[in-house]
């Protein structure tokens, strides 16, 4: 598995059991993990540090997550931070706007393990690594 050692990862996730075990389990693999609960904590975050990646919810309450993404891709500083779509919403209009607003790959919650997610994470930080 690619090691996620000393990578920053923004997790923006509003369901709170939900963040909480997606960042232990990051921090169980020596991540810098930073947290938001809304999209406007997240934006107020990229302007003090620069992530490895951001694990985007789409529901957010306030700015919702393809508001986030499309300032994250419009912000020359941080265009070139991965972001992953971590979502319920699995519509094809859903993936396909995710994807035409810059975010590497869409993951929908319901059909995926802690695991699954983790390893998408260091996949996508591990391969932004090599470039």
């Amino acid at each position: 598995m690619a090691t996620l050692s000393g990578s920053r990862v923004l997790v923006v996730e509003d369901d709170k059991l939900l963040s909480s075990l997606i960042v232990r389990k990051l921090k169980a693999e020596n991540c810098n993990v930073l947290y938001a609960a809304n999209g406007e904590d997240a934006l107020k975050a990229l302007e003090k540090e620069t992530p490895d990646l951001i694990l985007l919810d789409i529901l957010l309450p306030g700015i919702d997550g393809f508001e986030v993404l499309k300032r994250v891709k419009e912000n020359a500083s941080l265009r070139d931070v991965p972001v992953i779509i971590l979502s319920n919403l699995g519509q094809e209009s859903d993936i396909e706007q995710g994807k035409k607003l810059g975010a590497v790959t869409f993951l929908v919650k319901a059909s995926l393990t802690l695991d699954e997610i983790t390893k998408e994470i260091g996949r996508v930080v591990t391969e932004r690594a090599k470039k």
